[in-house]
């Protein structure tokens, strides 16, 4: 699971610049420089993908190839990748929890997309799902 989509960067008639994302059409910024405009990028990714996953929907597979390359802030994507490994495992809420260790209360919280969780109950949870979170760290 790779939380990284390509942006449109469009400039504003009335000045300023746009950007959207092909793939997530409900992640729209601006901002009144480029660099303010793909700032904000960032935080309405996740905010856009956060949202599909509270609806129930199932996050889009990154398709376009061409624009600025953005990617969610890290713990958003660990974030992401819990929802989606539960709804991937077919498992209850308690079950994660047992698991765990943790009370079901904390299970729903790490699987609420708009909850803040820290990283590390996060990669807990996503080895209780079989799965493991690489970190990758590459130039802007």
């Amino acid at each position: 699971m790779r939380y990284a989509y390509f942006a449109t960067v469009t400039e504003d008639a009335d000045g300023g610049f746009i950007v959207t994302f092909d793939d997530v059409p409900e992640a729209i910024t601006a901002g009144d420089t480029r660099e303010e405009a793909l700032s904000n990028a960032r935080d309405a990714l996740g905010l856009a993908l956060r949202g599909i996953l509270a609806e129930g929907r199932t996050i889009p597979t990154p398709q376009a190839d061409d624009g600025a390359p953005i990617s969610v802030d890290a713990d958003v994507a660990a974030k992401l990748a819990v929802v989606q490994a539960f709804r991937d495992a077919g498992i209850s809420k308690s079950e994660l929890a047992r698991r765990l260790g943790k009370s079901e209360n904390e299970a729903r919280r790490l699987l609420d997309p708009d909850h803040p969780s820290k990283i590390g109950p996060l990669q807990d949870a996503l080895r209780a799902l079989g799965m493991q979170m690489y970190v990758t760290v590459q130039a802007a």
